[in-house]
């Protein structure tokens, strides 16, 4: 792939082909070439133990994140987020806790990504707001990366570092070799990291596609070579361990598509994850051949757009590409719309197309809507209620249901791949990545059943393991956790304390006694008012007997009592509390407020 010297929004980068990278940033412009680096390598005679500590990313998908340390040097890979379950209310990003690396903050010598995906990279903005250490990532990565660092203000305090495949470079006492695999995302890599103590190889996500759309095959050759040479332990992704054969390539499902433009007669909406820059590819190849012109529609799918086309993923020529409010003005067989929110996300523009609430563009009766993309699991309902709504327009909607022929095809590994790479590494340990509990269990008997293997370690997130050339174990564990962020809030994080009001409020609801009293006298003018919500709606005979019960809780206390606002609500509080709980077993937020007169 060329590198263009200057590229639409990337102007300030210093491109070096052959060489190591440094966007310009506070930490300045220094370029250093690796090979000469590989040769200078050599690990010192030192007793010590190497640790693999997983901060996010095992028992749960997203979030990935993991520590490797070797005595006074770590360095961590990925950076990701996951986003927040029912539960978690208000909040709309998760990131790891990263209290380890801040307590080892002067150990830390960088981040290495393994691909652009937001659970690799979403958590970035946080971290670095912690630590302020370089990132390496592949040019398409970095790209990516750079537009999150921008957003959040941190763009010229990092110092990012491109990695090129093949091409090691030393990180602390670690050399690192970026290995291209293949995926739902492009320039993709695994990592072998040499260590004292032998060679780990983390997989990072991926699939074995041979015929990829870009022509950047897996690198079978590289994995095997490491697998003469002897690997101490491989870290696999553990996503479609449950799913038989083989993952098809992304190549696949061109046949579905090309049938699905043959014969859609008007517009045609096609959606998928702005990261999916393969399936783009083919869409626009596609758009092209049956003569349709493409508007993109929607933020993320028009910045994947725009980095795709820098670097000569997508070629997609003026002529064909048109502006969203010009949709309008061309035939409708002749127009082909990129649009994002394949998830049925609130605010995405598919959603409120859906619901003819988007200025640009309309989905109208007799219109084609390609969901090409797999069903997050959460997002079923959000997914389903946008397809009802299309469907109330008189779209056409495919989707993958099985029924539609193969319009989408996963990113990940499946057992026959799987298996594959343990063949050709033939690890000393095995450690299962990214998946639920049942993902890493079922990875891990898959890898007995190979009987490759010497020893297999089932990590969670919090777990120490120590390896030597000759031993592997469990010792300890670190704090980990969650960081809810809340986008919307000045402070950014959102406390435990505040997480267990927000669901105290959904499930119980607010009660507000609200009392009269004489500011002279100290007497109550009337008798208090309950106003609810989310409790008791409707069920008047229940807030009349809590009036009663406040009233009753006046007329026993002293005036005194009354005169102390702070005595006077927690008696009252008490007493309605132990009523409530009593007739309705609901433990709804009580806050009594006085009203002076």
């Amino acid at each position: 792939m060329g590198h263009p010297a200057t590229m639409s929004g990337f102007s300030h980068m210093t491109w070096v082909p052959h060489m190591r990278r440094v966007l310009c940033g506070s930490y300045g412009t220094a370029t250093r070439n690796p090979a000469s680096e590989r040769a200078s390598i050599e690990f010192p005679m030192v007793d010590g133990k190497l640790q693999i500590i997983p901060l996010g990313g095992l028992g749960e998908f997203g979030k990935n994140c993991m520590a490797i340390r070797w005595q006074d040097d770590i360095f961590v890979i990925d950076a990701g987020l996951m986003f927040p379950d029912e539960e978690l209310l208000g909040v709309d990003v998760v990131v790891p806790d990263i209290t380890y690396l801040v307590e080892n903050r002067e150990r830390v010598r960088g981040i290495v990504l393994t691909h652009g995906h937001e659970d690799h990279i979403g958590g970035l903005p946080w971290i670095l707001s912690e630590l302020r250490v370089p990132v390496y990532g592949t040019e398409f990565t970095l790209a990516y990366v750079e537009g999150k660092l921008e957003e959040h203000g941190l763009l010229d305090d990092v110092e990012m570092i491109e990695m090129i495949p093949g091409e090691p470079f030393s990180l602390g006492i670690f050399k690192i070799t970026p290995i291209r695999v293949t995926h739902s995302l492009v320039d993709c890599v695994a990592l072998a990291v040499e260590t004292p103590a032998g060679v780990v190889i983390h997989s990072g996500d991926f699939k074995i596609d041979l015929t990829p759309p870009d022509g950047r095959p897996f690198d079978l050759h590289a994995f095997a070579e490491y697998g003469k040479r002897g690997v101490l332990a491989l870290l696999q992704d553990s996503t479609n361990v449950d799913r038989h054969g083989h993952t098809p390539s992304e190549r696949a499902v061109r046949p579905a598509l090309d049938e699905v433009f043959a014969r859609t007669k008007q517009r045609l909406f096609f959606s998928c994850f702005s990261s999916s820059i393969h399936r783009l590819r083919i869409a626009t190849d596609l758009a092209m051949a049956h003569g349709r012109k493409i508007a993109i529609v929607g933020r993320s799918m028009q910045n994947s757009v725009e980095i795709a086309q820098d670097f000569n993923y997508l070629d997609i020529s003026d002529s064909q590409l048109i502006a969203a409010g010009q949709v309008k003005d061309y035939a409708p067989e002749k127009v082909c719309v990129f649009i994002s929110g394949t998830q049925g996300e609130p605010m995405s523009a598919l959603t409120r197309a859906a619901v003819d609430n988007h200025r640009q563009v309309k989905i109208e009766p007799g219109d084609t809507v390609v969901l090409s993309s797999r069903v997050i699991p959460g997002n079923e309902k959000s997914i389903f209620r946008m397809i009802d709504h299309l469907y109330r327009r008189d779209a056409h909607v495919i989707y993958d249901d099985g029924t539609n022929g193969l319009i989408h095809v996963s990113g990940h590994a499946s057992q026959d791949e799987l298996r594959l790479l343990l063949h050709l590494l033939k690890p000393k340990y095995f450690v299962p990545l990214h998946g639920d509990y049942r993902h890493l269990k079922l990875h891990a008997e898959m890898a007995a059943e190979l009987g490759v293997v010497e020893k297999i370690m089932l990590l969670e997130n919090g777990d120490v393991l120590e390896l030597t050339k000759d031993s592997a174990r469990k010792h300890g564990k670190v704090a980990v956790g969650r960081v809810c962020i809340d986008a919307g809030s000045t402070a950014g994080v959102v406390e435990d304390v505040v997480m267990r009001d927000r669901r105290h409020l959904s499930e119980g609801g607010i009660v507000l006694p609200i009392l009269a009293i004489n500011q002279t006298t100290g007497r109550v003018e009337s008798m208090p008012e309950i106003v609810t919500r989310g409790f008791a709606a409707g069920e008047e005979a229940l807030i009349e007997q809590a009036r009663q019960v406040v009233g009753a809780t006046l007329d026993a206390s002293s005036a005194e009592e009354k005169a102390d606002y702070g005595v006077i609500k927690e008696k009252i509080r008490q007493d309605l509390k132990r009523y409530i709980q009593k007739n309705t077993s609901r433990r709804p937020l009580i806050m009594p407020v006085i009203l002076e007169i």
